[in-house]
């Protein structure tokens, strides 16, 4: 079984930074596919960044590139998200995914596991 714990979400002001971290444990494929997404009330859950099942390219929603950063600790199995300049509308729950050989990455219907979500919120 595998197991995924987002931690680092909390409560950060307009142009604030925060770095969410995944961990997974338990027995998964050696080549997989990380990614995260993000879900506001109301609203269908959307790709954020991933890491394709290869480890050799990221993707990032139009959203959050050049503010977001995926990386990742293959010895610690810890997928990283460094978020630089929040906006209110980065507001939501953010979850980790895991998946095998994902093509389409921005798909989460793709994704085999989930993390239990890590609540983001920036103040105007």
């Amino acid at each position: 079984q595998v197991q995924l714990v987002e931690s680092g979400g909390g409560l950060v002001q307009a142009g604030g930074s925060l770095r969410l971290s995944c961990a997974a444990s338990g027995r998964f494929p050696s080549r997989t596919t990380m990614g995260w997404f993000r879900q506001a009330p109301g609203k269908e859950r959307e790709f954020v960044a991933a890491f394709n099942w290869s480890g050799g390219s990221t993707y990032y929603a139009d959203s959050v590139k050049g503010r977001f950063t995926i990386s990742r600790d293959n010895a610690k199995n810890t997928v990283y998200l460094q978020m630089n300049s929040l906006k209110p509308e980065d507001t939501a729950v953010y979850y980790c995914g895991l998946g095998g050989r994902i093509v389409v990455v921005t798909n989460p219907k793709l994704y085999d596991y989930w993390g239990q979500g890590t609540q983001v919120t920036v103040s105007s």
